[in-house]
């Protein structure tokens, strides 16, 4: 196999790398026109994000190891994959304050078009008797950094890796590490994540796993439609229960809306897989999310068409559970269990439809999936899905 590679950092080789670049004329047997740029953002609450630039030939993926290894954008040409947070991010962790009282100090850094939530929670706040906090909001992996960063160029595959490892451990407590992997071939529009869990610990662990995606404008306009193969749609409280008759449906931009969020189960192929779209008003763009169902069985939409200075933007969110508080999750069975020294495999593939062929052929698929079968649709919360019904 004609497989490159170069470690970026290392805590255990005391190595880190402050700017890396390679490209078409650095590894034989590739297509022109890709290269790979590692850079380090400088100035306000940037400062000292490292950040690493991937241009496959089609679009150029911005991942950042600083933050657990999410992917802050993908773009090509003027077009854009993401969103407009009110923040001028990517923020650096030390930032973001986690033990902040509202539980809500992640907000702080929120920017990115793919965030991973855990992994010892990953959903709403939670706090104990006293009123402190227990579980902050979607977890502490996003604002992890990554202690070893790896890049890989393979020629016979025709695809770029880019591999990091974060830990998320603290002593008597949690001792958990996430193997993330991005893989993009030259030429395509998309990417893959193939994530490992790792239990540290001698002892058995419970995580959790959310893939919080999220979609702005242009992509997300009004007409916007989600097009799933959902089985059981739930909304999670009484405000978006308000807009059930039209949950697969976006509005333009509204100022001073409050979210909706609507919890999903999904029909899927025999061997599992799955596929959501999420297309524009005009069925001209859209993107894809495909994953195993039996992996990541809870799948959550969130709805937040505020003004676009506010944070215009859907979040289509496959997961381990729903993102309700950590213990009630934990009362419905919806954690994953890893023994001493376990390990368990997640993932999801992203595909940018960037014209309505593309759009076309993704609603075929869903269509598929559905099978003349009409969702079971519940007007109001239901007790096992929403800890507030």
């Amino acid at each position: 196999m004609a497989e490159t590679s170069w470690i970026l950092s290392s805590i255990a080789q005391d190595l880190h790398v402050d700017r890396f670049d390679i490209d078409d004329d650095d590894v034989k047997g590739t297509p022109e026109g890709w290269s790979v740029c590692k850079r380090t953002l400088r100035g306000g609450r940037r400062e000292g994000v490292d950040v690493i630039e991937i241009d496959n030939g089609a679009v150029e993926i911005t991942v950042i190891p600083s933050r657990g290894m999410g992917i802050w954008q993908v773009v090509s040409g003027d077009d854009r994959l993401g969103w407009r947070a009110p923040i001028r991010g990517p923020i650096h962790p030390r930032e973001v304050n986690m033990g902040e009282p509202s539980g809500l100090g992640w907000l702080d850094g929120f920017d990115e078009l793919l965030v991973r939530c855990g992994l010892e929670s990953n959903g709403a706040p939670e706090f104990d008797a006293d009123g402190r906090v227990v579980y902050p909001l979607h977890g502490k992996i996003a604002n992890q950094p990554s202690d070893e960063v790896t890049v890989t160029v393979d020629s016979d595959r025709g695809e770029i890796r880019v591999s990091g490892i974060v830990d998320e451990v603290r002593f008597h407590f949690l001792k958990v590490r996430l193997h993330a992997t991005l893989v993009t071939r030259f030429g395509e529009s998309g990417f893959r994540i193939h994530d490992e869990i790792e239990n540290l610990s001698a002892s058995s662990a419970e995580v959790q796993m959310l893939y919080h995606f999220n979609v702005g404008v242009p992509l997300l306009d009004a007409g916007s439609q989600l097009v799933a193969p959902s089985s059981t749609i739930v909304p999670r409280n009484e405000r978006a229960a308000e807009g059930i008759d039209g949950y697969t449906n976006y509005q333009a931009e509204e100022a001073g809306y409050q979210e909706q969020v609507y919890f999903h189960q999904m029909h899927a192929a025999g061997d599992g897989n799955t596929r959501v779209l999420l297309k524009n008003g005009h069925s001209t763009a859209g993107v894809s999310l495909l994953y195993d169902a039996r992996k990541l069985p809870c799948f959550s939409q969130w709805k937040n068409t505020t003004a676009v200075v506010d944070g215009f933007v859907t979040g289509i969110e496959p997961g381990t559970n729903f993102p309700n508080p950590r213990t009630y999750e934990g009362q419905q069975g919806r954690v994953l269990k890893l023994p001493g020294g376990g390990r368990e495999t997640l993932g999801l593939g992203v595909e940018w439809h960037r014209d309505t062929a593309g759009v076309k052929a993704a609603e075929g698929a869903v269509g598929k999936l559905k099978a003349g079968r009409d969702p079971k649709v519940f007007k109001t919360p239901q007790k096992g899905w929403c800890a507030d019904a």
